[in-house]
């Protein structure tokens, strides 16, 4: 046999060989292939049909009506043009006492109806949304079920600088921020800055955790630190926990709640400061006042900026009508002035706490218009409200400040950088 004849004899046997080794190979590989895409389309399907749950519900079965509760509206009066009997609308209620109150549902609440696709329209089941994440669901089944749903709440982190140039509610609403964060800042600064006396120039750098319910907002703010700059000077806010606490402190570890509050209200504006030769308003006359006066309108609660014993409650015809003494300590005592009346309780020899109300702002005694006269006496002289120097309670404990330290440069690397 010459040489062409074998070349082509093992060319043929190797070409047969391939078919044999490679065939199965290769119809496995493209079977696994057509399995793959299979899973894929199943898991496709999967999730197209989760997307169609309504408060866990399967909404394409439904016929679905949504609305909200009008003023003066009740149960009955929504599920009557749906024809359901007064029998089952008090089977209703009394089922969902103990889940649900239906009779108190609240206008402007939504609600939503599923009915039956049928000539009929049964209703199914009625959902009453009792905020924005919380649901009732009323299930017109033999036994009519009541139970409680909650929609996901999904948390983001967001992270803002704002400049003051009014006040910081105004600031966050021009900076297109929910001036919400603000009060909540506020209720962090208590102690450490004047919201009422904020001014130009003022600025603030915060992190925080908002939670979403359907990809919209909820107002419910977690600060997760936060720079404040006030007169030059940037206070810190660093959330750490300590003995299963998470509490705010300054960068040095000192904790921000102080024994006494940096002001009375949460919601006013100073109308006039601290002054040794004020001009009265109403006794067209120059004359010290040693305090700090506080617009607000008439009724909005008036708190102690500290624990103490009510001592003078009283009233001054010619000066500062209705008005409360608070004796702190052996130094420090504040008084209250021009009050429109007193917080239930409030007498000589009452014991109060930081924060308390003690009575509500007004226009009583000498004066022009609704505002808090606050005064601070330290061993008995009056001085400056607004530069009063308050111990902060407990801080960074030495075996925690290697953490802290941990968090607070991480926090005010993050801050900075905004």
């Amino acid at each position: 046999m010459n040489k062409k004849i074998w070349i082509w004899l093992w060319a043929g046997i190797g070409l047969i060989l391939c078919v044999i080794i490679f065939w199965p190979v290769d119809r496995g590989l493209e079977e696994a292939i057509l399995d793959a895409e299979e899973v894929e389309e199943v898991v496709d399907s999967t999730e197209a049909q989760q997307e169609h749950y309504k408060y866990g519900i399967p909404a394409d079965n439904f016929e679905i009506e949504e609305g909200t509760v009008a003023r003066g509206q009740n149960l009955s009066m929504i599920l009557d043009k749906y024809g359901v009997s007064s029998k089952k609308i008090h089977e209703i209620s009394q089922r969902s006492k103990d889940v649900f109150d239906l009779r108190k549902i609240r206008s402007g609440q939504n609600y939503t109806l599923f009915l039956a696709k049928d000539s009929l329209r049964t209703p199914e089941f009625f959902i009453y949304e009792s905020n924005k994440v919380e649901y009732v669901v009323v299930d017109f089944k033999d036994t009519t079920n009541v139970y409680l749903g909650a929609k996901d709440i999904v948390k983001r982190d967001s992270a803002v600088k704002v400049g003051i140039s009014s006040s910081l509610w105004n600031a966050f609403s021009d900076a297109g921020v929910d001036p919400n964060l603000a009060i909540v800042l506020s209720e962090i600064y208590a102690w450490t800055i004047d919201f009422y006396g904020i001014a130009k120039g003022d600025s603030v750098r915060v992190l925080y955790e908002q939670s979403y319910v359907e990809d919209k907002p909820l107002a419910d703010y977690t600060i997760k630190g936060a720079i404040f700059t006030n007169g030059g000077t940037s206070f810190y806010a660093i959330p750490f926990e300590q003995n299963e606490k998470i509490s705010y402190f300054d960068q040095e570890g000192n904790s921000l709640q102080k024994a006494f509050l940096k002001a009375p209200l949460r919601y006013s504006r100073i109308s006039s400061g601290f002054s040794n030769n004020r001009y009265h308003p109403v006794l067209k006359r120059y004359r010290a006042h040693h305090g700090v006066d506080y617009a607000a309108p008439t009724g909005t609660p008036v708190h102690s900026v500290g624990d103490g014993i009510v001592v003078k409650k009283a009233y001054q015809a010619n000066g500062g009508g209705n008005y409360v003494t608070i004796k702190h300590n052996s130094v420090y005592s504040t008084t209250y002035m021009h009050l429109s009346k007193f917080a239930k309780g409030i007498k000589p020899g009452k014991r109060v706490k930081q924060g308390e109300t003690i009575g509500y702002v007004g226009a009583t005694g000498l004066a022009t218009g609704p505002h808090l006269d606050y005064r601070v006496y330290k061993n008995g002289t009056p001085i400056n409200p607004l530069k009063m120097v308050s111990p902060s309670k407990e801080p960074v404990s030495p075996s925690n400040m290697s953490r802290f330290h941990q968090v607070r440069d991480s926090l005010i690397n993050c801050l900075m950088q905004l």
